[in-house]
């Protein structure tokens, strides 16, 4: 286009000999693509119409900028990594955490390891290598492991909300409602049925043709994300979205709500101010991950698809797979003696070993 502007230009001047006035030229707008970009674009296409995986446009920009929040997602994942490692090490190594509440703690460690190990990888990778490709195989780990954690974390911080209430609650029952083998139902639960609800989602979306363009808007293959871009209607599809974000993400939050609200009601009638004190640190943490975890989750997902921003829910994103698995051990190894007791006698036996 531009150079058939320049061309009508000089068109006018070859005919006009001197009388041309500069309102008779054609403007040329500098918002016209230049030569790389118009080349990058038309290899993206390229790439667009002959490949079968899709390309995530990611979370940075390829700027100085980008590459300092690069580097921080980097440490942030480093110590997500050590962290969530760390907390699942000591809880299976000594048995004075061998308890309900520790048992369910370790499996959100462990899906917080799987959280951030499924999305952080690829993205640096795709960053430092400039090929923002996924393969088909690719994408759709990504979104099986993504939905899988997604609701299992749901329904395990609903079931680590129960443990706390019949712990302050109904600590005389306690040995008979959250036994061993009541907390192992309680966990296969989550992963059996997250399991499930992913599995569906995740091979129908990559089912679904995809003929308008294969470039997310995203830095992992979301599902909500990946919807615009099939070329049939998704309406219904977006129901079972709904109902499934219902299922294992607003039920669990409204269980928690009321668990702690109990919980907290019983702590106010607590005589003993130690136990008053324990009890409120322990709710506290747990309230603070639930916090950090569901917020931008339930902002995100429940919002009508009129009202979603794409870069918007990029960057809500960063909250639930980035962050949150950073900061769970954090919390909990910082405000729990327990753990922290723990953290001295086994890094402590494993110093005297060597000595």
């Amino acid at each position: 286009m531009k150079s058939l502007l320049m061309c009508r230009n000089r068109k006018i001047l070859g005919e006009t000999k001197g009388s041309w006035t500069p309102q008779q030229l054609l403007p040329i707008p500098s918002f016209y693509p230049t030569a790389k970009q118009f080349q990058k674009h038309s290899a993206m296409e390229e790439w667009n119409k002959t490949t079968t995986g899709f390309f995530l446009l990611g979370l940075f920009p390829p700027t100085k900028t980008g590459l300092l929040l690069f580097l921080l997602v980097v440490l942030i994942f480093l110590i997500a990594f050590l962290g969530n490692s760390t907390m699942i090490l000591l809880i299976w190594t000594d048995h004075h955490l061998h308890t309900p509440m520790y048992i369910l703690l370790s499996q959100l460690s462990l899906m917080d390891l799987v959280h951030i190990c499924s999305t952080v990888p690829k993205m640096a990778t795709n960053f430092l290598s400039g090929n923002n490709s996924i393969s088909l195989v690719g994408c759709g780990f990504q979104s099986y492991s993504f939905l899988l954690i997604a609701g299992g974390e749901g329904l395990l911080l609903a079931s680590m909300a129960y443990d706390r209430y019949v712990a302050i609650c109904r600590p005389l029952h306690y040995p008979i409602l959250m036994n061993k083998r009541m907390c192992l139902l309680m966990i296969a639960g989550s992963w059996v049925s997250s399991s499930i609800n992913s599995m569906f989602h995740t091979m129908y979306a990559l089912c679904m043709p995809y003929c308008k363009s294969r470039i997310i808007n995203h830095f992992f293959c979301d599902i909500p994300a990946m919807l615009p871009l099939a070329c049939m209607d998704t309406w219904a599809y977006e129901y079972t979205v709904l109902f499934s974000t219902n299922l294992f993400l607003l039920v669990p939050f409204l269980g928690i709500m009321a668990s702690y609200g109990r919980v907290l009601l019983a702590i106010h009638h607590m005589r003993s101010s130690q136990g008053r004190k324990k009890a409120f640190t322990t709710c506290s943490t747990l309230l603070t991950v639930v916090s950090f975890y569901y917020a931008p989750f339930v902002y995100t997902y429940l919002r009508p698809p009129s009202l979603r921003s794409p870069e918007e829910d990029k960057n809500l994103a960063v909250f639930y797979t980035i962050l949150t698995p950073m900061l769970n051990p954090i919390i909990y190894s910082l405000r729990n003696k327990e753990v922290l007791g723990a953290l001295q006698r086994v890094f402590g036996r494993s110093l005297s070993q060597k000595v």
